[in-house]
Protein backbone atom coordinates (compact mmCIF):
# COMPACT_ATOMS: atom_id res chain seq x y z
CA UNK A 1 0.00 0.00 0.00
CA UNK A 2 1.22 3.54 -0.67
CA UNK A 3 -0.49 6.71 0.88
CA UNK A 4 0.74 9.67 -1.27
CA UNK A 5 0.65 13.34 -1.14
CA UNK A 6 -0.18 13.08 3.06
CA UNK A 7 0.77 15.67 5.99
CA UNK A 8 2.31 12.72 7.88
CA UNK A 9 2.97 12.93 11.67
CA UNK A 10 5.50 10.76 12.27
CA UNK A 11 6.45 11.13 16.07
CA UNK A 12 9.67 10.38 15.05
CA UNK A 13 11.97 11.17 17.71
CA UNK A 14 14.86 12.12 15.70
CA UNK A 15 12.51 14.83 14.11
CA UNK A 16 11.38 17.63 15.95
CA UNK A 17 8.30 18.46 17.80
CA UNK A 18 5.84 15.81 16.16
CA UNK A 19 8.12 14.81 13.23
CA UNK A 20 5.42 16.28 10.83
CA UNK A 21 6.19 16.26 7.01
CA UNK A 22 4.40 18.59 4.80
CA UNK A 23 3.82 16.68 2.11
CA UNK A 24 5.00 13.29 2.48
CA UNK A 25 4.28 9.37 1.43
CA UNK A 26 4.13 6.76 3.72
CA UNK A 27 4.85 3.30 1.63
CA UNK A 28 3.88 -0.36 3.72
CA UNK A 29 4.70 -3.96 2.77
CA UNK A 30 3.61 -7.11 4.80
CA UNK A 31 2.33 -5.31 7.46
CA UNK A 32 5.63 -2.55 8.07
CA UNK A 33 6.18 0.69 7.04
CA UNK A 34 8.58 0.08 4.01
CA UNK A 35 9.28 3.82 3.91
CA UNK A 36 8.07 7.87 4.56
CA UNK A 37 9.74 10.22 3.48
CA UNK A 38 8.94 13.95 1.34
CA UNK A 39 7.11 14.05 -2.10
CA UNK A 40 4.84 11.38 -3.50
CA UNK A 41 7.53 8.44 -3.66
CA UNK A 42 6.96 8.06 -7.63
CA UNK A 43 9.93 5.62 -7.15
CA UNK A 44 6.76 3.31 -5.68
CA UNK A 45 4.12 1.09 -6.88
CA UNK A 46 2.00 -0.75 -5.48
CA UNK A 47 -1.33 -2.76 -5.32
CA UNK A 48 -3.13 -0.20 -3.36
CA UNK A 49 -2.71 3.47 -3.81
CA UNK A 50 -4.21 6.41 -1.06
CA UNK A 51 -3.86 9.90 -2.37
CA UNK A 52 -4.71 11.58 0.96
CA UNK A 53 -5.17 14.53 -0.56
CA UNK A 54 -3.02 17.03 2.24
CA UNK A 55 -5.14 15.25 4.76
CA UNK A 56 -3.33 14.70 8.24
CA UNK A 57 -2.10 11.04 8.80
CA UNK A 58 -0.96 9.86 12.49
CA UNK A 59 0.42 6.87 14.14
CA UNK A 60 -2.68 4.45 14.91
CA UNK A 61 -3.93 5.67 18.79
CA UNK A 62 -2.47 4.23 21.32
CA UNK A 63 -5.01 3.79 24.64
CA UNK A 64 -2.31 2.08 27.03
CA UNK A 65 -5.03 2.11 29.96
CA UNK A 66 -8.70 0.19 29.75
CA UNK A 67 -10.58 -1.81 31.85
CA UNK A 68 -12.81 -2.64 28.49
CA UNK A 69 -13.79 -6.24 29.94
CA UNK A 70 -16.96 -5.93 32.31
CA UNK A 71 -20.09 -6.69 32.67
CA UNK A 72 -23.24 -4.78 33.63
CA UNK A 73 -23.07 -0.81 33.77
CA UNK A 74 -22.98 1.44 36.50
CA UNK A 75 -25.55 4.47 35.74
CA UNK A 76 -27.45 4.48 39.26
CA UNK A 77 -23.85 5.70 40.51
CA UNK A 78 -23.73 8.11 38.06
CA UNK A 79 -26.90 9.96 38.88
CA UNK A 80 -25.82 9.89 42.49
CA UNK A 81 -22.51 11.43 41.95
CA UNK A 82 -24.25 14.02 39.98
CA UNK A 83 -26.20 14.76 42.59
CA UNK A 84 -22.86 15.71 45.04
CA UNK A 85 -22.21 11.98 46.34
CA UNK A 86 -18.06 11.09 46.55
CA UNK A 87 -16.70 7.97 45.56
CA UNK A 88 -16.28 6.94 48.82
CA UNK A 89 -20.13 7.76 49.46
CA UNK A 90 -20.79 5.45 46.54
CA UNK A 91 -18.65 2.48 47.72
CA UNK A 92 -19.91 2.70 51.56
CA UNK A 93 -23.25 2.66 49.62
CA UNK A 94 -22.36 -0.64 48.04
CA UNK A 95 -21.73 0.75 44.84
CA UNK A 96 -17.96 1.11 42.98
CA UNK A 97 -16.06 -1.39 41.71
CA UNK A 98 -17.26 -3.80 44.02
CA UNK A 99 -21.02 -3.23 42.15
CA UNK A 100 -19.04 -4.94 38.77
CA UNK A 101 -18.26 -8.31 40.08
CA UNK A 102 -21.35 -9.67 39.66
CA UNK A 103 -22.28 -8.73 36.75
CA UNK A 104 -18.93 -9.91 35.21
CA UNK A 105 -18.77 -13.35 37.30
CA UNK A 106 -22.30 -13.55 34.99
CA UNK A 107 -21.14 -13.13 31.80
CA UNK A 108 -18.08 -14.80 32.30
CA UNK A 109 -19.85 -18.05 32.45
CA UNK A 110 -22.47 -17.51 29.85
CA UNK A 111 -20.32 -15.75 27.31
CA UNK A 112 -22.16 -12.33 26.99
CA UNK A 113 -18.45 -10.89 28.49
CA UNK A 114 -16.64 -11.60 24.93
CA UNK A 115 -19.64 -10.00 22.67
CA UNK A 116 -19.76 -6.99 24.91
CA UNK A 117 -15.76 -6.83 24.86
CA UNK A 118 -15.51 -7.08 20.88
CA UNK A 119 -18.62 -4.76 20.33
CA UNK A 120 -16.58 -1.97 22.52
CA UNK A 121 -13.12 -2.82 20.72
CA UNK A 122 -14.88 -2.18 16.96
CA UNK A 123 -16.07 1.21 18.66
CA UNK A 124 -12.48 2.25 19.71
CA UNK A 125 -11.02 0.82 16.48
CA UNK A 126 -13.16 3.38 14.64
CA UNK A 127 -12.14 5.82 16.80
CA UNK A 128 -8.39 5.66 15.62
CA UNK A 129 -7.35 3.31 18.66
CA UNK A 130 -5.50 0.01 16.96
CA UNK A 131 -2.98 -0.92 19.96
CA UNK A 132 -5.31 -1.26 23.05
CA UNK A 133 -4.39 -2.31 26.62
CA UNK A 134 -6.98 -4.77 28.68
CA UNK A 135 -7.17 -5.37 32.45
CA UNK A 136 -8.41 -8.02 34.45
CA UNK A 137 -9.53 -7.30 37.73
CA UNK A 138 -13.46 -7.87 37.65
CA UNK A 139 -13.90 -10.85 38.86
CA UNK A 140 -11.49 -10.98 41.68
CA UNK A 141 -11.20 -14.86 42.43
CA UNK A 142 -7.97 -17.26 40.86
CA UNK A 143 -10.79 -18.60 38.04
CA UNK A 144 -12.42 -15.23 37.58
CA UNK A 145 -9.31 -13.06 36.72
CA UNK A 146 -7.75 -16.10 34.55
CA UNK A 147 -11.38 -15.94 32.66
CA UNK A 148 -10.93 -13.00 32.02
CA UNK A 149 -7.42 -12.96 30.18
CA UNK A 150 -9.20 -15.73 28.29
CA UNK A 151 -11.81 -13.77 27.41
CA UNK A 152 -9.35 -10.88 26.09
CA UNK A 153 -7.19 -13.64 24.32
CA UNK A 154 -10.51 -14.79 22.42
CA UNK A 155 -11.60 -11.21 21.49
CA UNK A 156 -8.00 -10.81 20.01
CA UNK A 157 -9.12 -13.14 17.08
CA UNK A 158 -11.94 -11.03 16.28
CA UNK A 159 -10.61 -7.60 16.15
CA UNK A 160 -8.06 -5.96 14.04
CA UNK A 161 -6.48 -4.26 17.03
CA UNK A 162 -3.64 -5.70 18.68
CA UNK A 163 -4.25 -6.05 22.43
CA UNK A 164 -2.51 -5.99 24.94
CA UNK A 165 -3.29 -8.08 28.27
CA UNK A 166 -2.68 -6.62 32.20
CA UNK A 167 -3.55 -9.19 35.09
CA UNK A 168 -5.13 -6.51 37.33
CA UNK A 169 -4.90 -6.77 41.38
CA UNK A 170 -8.11 -4.30 42.00
CA UNK A 171 -8.97 -3.98 45.37
CA UNK A 172 -9.86 -6.60 47.97
CA UNK A 173 -13.72 -8.28 47.43
CA UNK A 174 -16.03 -8.28 50.92
CA UNK A 175 -16.13 -11.44 51.07
CA UNK A 176 -12.28 -11.37 51.71
CA UNK A 177 -11.84 -8.70 53.91
CA UNK A 178 -11.57 -11.01 56.63
CA UNK A 179 -8.68 -12.95 55.45
CA UNK A 180 -6.90 -10.46 53.22
CA UNK A 181 -3.81 -11.56 54.00
CA UNK A 182 -4.72 -14.94 52.51
CA UNK A 183 -5.81 -13.37 49.31
CA UNK A 184 -3.14 -11.57 48.84
CA UNK A 185 -0.97 -15.07 49.01
CA UNK A 186 -3.73 -15.94 46.42
CA UNK A 187 -2.65 -13.07 43.87
CA UNK A 188 0.91 -14.17 44.47
CA UNK A 189 0.72 -18.01 44.48
CA UNK A 190 -2.10 -18.66 42.44
CA UNK A 191 -2.67 -15.48 39.70
CA UNK A 192 0.71 -14.52 38.82
CA UNK A 193 1.91 -17.82 38.12
CA UNK A 194 -0.88 -18.89 36.25
CA UNK A 195 -1.49 -15.88 33.75
CA UNK A 196 0.87 -16.53 31.83
CA UNK A 197 -0.80 -14.33 29.08
CA UNK A 198 -0.41 -11.36 30.91
CA UNK A 199 2.33 -8.85 30.13
CA UNK A 200 2.24 -7.01 33.00
CA UNK A 201 0.80 -7.17 36.53
CA UNK A 202 -1.44 -4.00 37.74
CA UNK A 203 -2.29 -3.39 41.58
CA UNK A 204 -3.86 -0.50 42.52
CA UNK A 205 -2.05 1.00 45.86
CA UNK A 206 -5.01 2.79 47.78
CA UNK A 207 -6.48 3.46 51.15
CA UNK A 208 -9.73 1.52 49.11
CA UNK A 209 -7.80 -1.16 47.75
CA UNK A 210 -3.78 -2.70 48.61
CA UNK A 211 -2.09 -1.02 50.90
CA UNK A 212 1.90 -0.28 50.52
CA UNK A 213 3.01 -3.59 52.26
CA UNK A 214 0.50 -5.31 50.19
CA UNK A 215 1.75 -3.57 46.92
CA UNK A 216 5.10 -4.71 47.83
CA UNK A 217 4.02 -8.31 48.14
CA UNK A 218 2.35 -8.37 45.04
CA UNK A 219 4.91 -6.59 43.03
CA UNK A 220 7.49 -8.59 44.40
CA UNK A 221 5.81 -11.73 43.29
CA UNK A 222 5.14 -10.10 39.97
CA UNK A 223 9.36 -9.50 39.27
CA UNK A 224 9.94 -13.45 40.35
CA UNK A 225 7.77 -14.41 37.80
CA UNK A 226 9.00 -11.99 35.08
CA UNK A 227 6.45 -9.15 34.92
CA UNK A 228 6.72 -6.11 34.14
CA UNK A 229 4.44 -4.09 36.68
CA UNK A 230 2.71 -0.69 36.83
CA UNK A 231 0.16 0.95 39.17
CA UNK A 232 -3.14 2.95 40.05
CA UNK A 233 -1.87 5.29 42.26
CA UNK A 234 -2.42 8.37 43.66
CA UNK A 235 -5.96 8.82 42.48
CA UNK A 236 -7.84 9.54 45.80
CA UNK A 237 -4.87 10.34 48.45
CA UNK A 238 -1.39 9.99 48.54
CA UNK A 239 -0.19 6.86 50.46
CA UNK A 240 2.91 6.90 48.95
CA UNK A 241 2.72 4.16 46.01
CA UNK A 242 4.29 6.26 43.69
CA UNK A 243 7.42 5.63 45.39
CA UNK A 244 7.03 1.62 45.66
CA UNK A 245 6.20 1.31 42.27
CA UNK A 246 9.49 3.83 41.13
CA UNK A 247 11.56 1.85 43.26
CA UNK A 248 9.81 -1.52 41.11
CA UNK A 249 10.70 0.14 38.07
CA UNK A 250 7.39 0.09 37.02
CA UNK A 251 6.75 0.96 33.40
CA UNK A 252 3.66 3.44 34.13
CA UNK A 253 2.10 4.38 37.49
CA UNK A 254 -1.61 5.97 36.30
CA UNK A 255 -3.80 8.72 37.37
CA UNK A 256 -1.59 10.74 39.73
CA UNK A 257 -4.17 13.36 40.95
CA UNK A 258 -2.31 13.17 44.45
CA UNK A 259 1.50 12.70 44.21
CA UNK A 260 4.48 14.40 46.38
CA UNK A 261 7.56 16.25 44.08
CA UNK A 262 9.90 13.66 45.51
CA UNK A 263 7.84 11.49 44.31
CA UNK A 264 7.96 13.01 40.92
CA UNK A 265 11.53 13.02 40.86
CA UNK A 266 11.43 9.31 41.34
CA UNK A 267 9.55 8.54 38.60
CA UNK A 268 12.27 10.79 36.46
CA UNK A 269 14.63 8.83 37.87
CA UNK A 270 13.09 5.57 37.24
CA UNK A 271 11.78 6.53 33.68
CA UNK A 272 8.70 5.81 34.76
CA UNK A 273 5.71 6.97 32.66
CA UNK A 274 2.99 9.05 34.00
CA UNK A 275 -0.29 8.23 32.47
CA UNK A 276 -3.05 10.95 32.51
CA UNK A 277 -6.44 9.49 32.72
CA UNK A 278 -8.25 12.87 32.27
CA UNK A 279 -12.06 11.38 31.96
CA UNK A 280 -11.73 9.51 35.53
CA UNK A 281 -10.47 12.58 37.29
CA UNK A 282 -13.46 14.61 35.77
CA UNK A 283 -15.93 12.56 36.59
CA UNK A 284 -14.71 12.13 40.29
CA UNK A 285 -14.25 15.87 40.37
CA UNK A 286 -11.20 15.08 41.22
CA UNK A 287 -8.24 18.13 41.40
CA UNK A 288 -6.20 18.26 38.25
CA UNK A 289 -2.62 15.67 38.34
CA UNK A 290 0.30 17.85 38.86
CA UNK A 291 1.40 18.44 34.75
CA UNK A 292 3.71 21.07 34.86
CA UNK A 293 5.81 19.35 37.43
CA UNK A 294 5.64 16.15 35.48
CA UNK A 295 7.05 18.29 32.54
CA UNK A 296 9.56 20.25 34.67
CA UNK A 297 10.96 16.65 35.92
CA UNK A 298 10.71 15.52 32.42
CA UNK A 299 8.52 12.73 33.48
CA UNK A 300 7.07 11.19 29.83
CA UNK A 301 3.01 11.71 29.89
CA UNK A 302 0.83 9.30 28.23
CA UNK A 303 -2.98 9.54 28.32
CA UNK A 304 -5.25 6.91 27.88
CA UNK A 305 -9.16 6.46 28.46
CA UNK A 306 -9.54 4.16 31.87
CA UNK A 307 -12.74 2.69 29.89
CA UNK A 308 -14.62 1.10 32.71
CA UNK A 309 -17.87 1.19 34.10
CA UNK A 310 -18.23 3.55 37.19
CA UNK A 311 -16.18 6.55 36.90
CA UNK A 312 -14.44 6.76 32.43
CA UNK A 313 -17.14 4.93 29.94
CA UNK A 314 -15.45 6.21 27.13
CA UNK A 315 -13.85 4.15 23.78
CA UNK A 316 -12.78 7.54 22.24
CA UNK A 317 -9.22 8.70 22.93
CA UNK A 318 -9.70 12.09 21.02
CA UNK A 319 -11.99 13.02 24.16
CA UNK A 320 -8.93 12.86 26.56
CA UNK A 321 -6.90 14.42 24.24
CA UNK A 322 -9.65 17.39 24.20
CA UNK A 323 -9.75 16.83 28.07
CA UNK A 324 -5.88 17.04 28.63
CA UNK A 325 -5.90 20.51 26.05
CA UNK A 326 -8.20 21.64 28.07
CA UNK A 327 -8.58 20.72 31.79
CA UNK A 328 -5.13 19.32 32.78
CA UNK A 329 -3.32 22.32 30.15
CA UNK A 330 -0.76 19.98 28.18
CA UNK A 331 0.18 21.07 25.08
CA UNK A 332 -1.13 19.31 21.65
CA UNK A 333 2.50 17.92 21.36
CA UNK A 334 2.32 16.36 24.78
CA UNK A 335 -1.28 14.86 23.90
CA UNK A 336 -0.24 13.75 20.75
CA UNK A 337 2.63 11.77 22.19
CA UNK A 338 0.35 11.04 24.98
CA UNK A 339 -1.77 8.69 22.59
CA UNK A 340 1.68 7.58 20.65
CA UNK A 341 4.66 7.15 21.63
CA UNK A 342 4.67 7.97 25.02
CA UNK A 343 1.97 5.55 25.28
CA UNK A 344 4.09 2.78 23.34
CA UNK A 345 6.51 3.42 25.96
CA UNK A 346 4.39 2.81 28.80
CA UNK A 347 3.70 -0.91 27.40
CA UNK A 348 7.29 -1.65 26.64
CA UNK A 349 6.27 -1.91 22.48
CA UNK A 350 9.09 -0.70 20.34
CA UNK A 351 7.48 -1.49 17.38
CA UNK A 352 4.65 1.23 17.45
CA UNK A 353 3.80 5.00 18.04
CA UNK A 354 6.11 6.26 15.54
CA UNK A 355 5.42 6.34 11.73
CA UNK A 356 9.16 4.80 10.84
CA UNK A 357 10.83 2.51 8.75
CA UNK A 358 10.42 -1.15 10.07
CA UNK A 359 7.67 -0.05 12.37
CA UNK A 360 4.37 -1.91 12.18
CA UNK A 361 2.06 -0.31 9.68
CA UNK A 362 -0.84 1.18 11.98
CA UNK A 363 -2.43 4.41 10.87
CA UNK A 364 -5.02 7.15 10.85
CA UNK A 365 -6.26 9.29 8.15
CA UNK A 366 -8.34 12.07 9.23
CA UNK A 367 -10.56 14.26 8.08
CA UNK A 368 -8.02 17.21 9.04
CA UNK A 369 -4.78 18.93 8.55
CA UNK A 370 -3.73 19.91 11.63
CA UNK A 371 -3.11 17.91 14.76
CA UNK A 372 -4.98 20.54 16.26
CA UNK A 373 -7.93 19.44 14.95
CA UNK A 374 -8.27 15.87 16.65
CA UNK A 375 -7.87 18.12 20.20
CA UNK A 376 -9.69 21.13 19.56
CA UNK A 377 -12.93 19.20 18.14
CA UNK A 378 -14.71 17.46 20.43
CA UNK A 379 -17.85 16.56 18.44
CA UNK A 380 -18.14 13.77 15.29
CA UNK A 381 -15.09 11.74 14.85
CA UNK A 382 -12.84 13.38 12.36
CA UNK A 383 -11.31 9.78 11.57
CA UNK A 384 -11.51 8.79 7.93
CA UNK A 385 -9.62 5.42 7.27
CA UNK A 386 -7.93 3.36 9.85
CA UNK A 387 -5.27 0.74 9.05
CA UNK A 388 -3.99 -1.89 11.18
CA UNK A 389 -0.59 -4.00 9.90
CA UNK A 390 -0.76 -2.52 6.69
CA UNK A 391 -4.47 -3.74 6.38
CA UNK A 392 -7.42 -1.23 5.83
CA UNK A 393 -9.78 -1.62 8.45
CA UNK A 394 -13.58 -1.96 7.18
Amino acid sequence: MLLRNARVMTCDPDRPGLGVIERGSVALRDGRIEWVGEGNAADFRAELELDAKGALVTPGLIDCHTHAVFGGDRGAEFEMRAAGNTYQDIAAAGGGINATLGPTRVGLENGELERQLVARLAVMLRGGSTTIEIKTGYALTTDGELGLLRTIDNAAGRTPARLIPTLLAHLVPPDRQADRGVFVKEICDEWIPQATAAQAVDVWCEDAAFTIAETRQILAAATRAGKAVRGHVGQLSDVGGVEVFAQFGARSVDHLEFVSDEAIHKLADAGTVAVMLPGACVQLRLPVPPVAKLRAAHVAMAIATDLNPGTSWSEHLPLQMWLATTHFQMTIEEAWLGVTRHAARALALGDVGAIVKGARADLVLWRCERPVDVCYRMGPSLVDRVIVAGQLVD
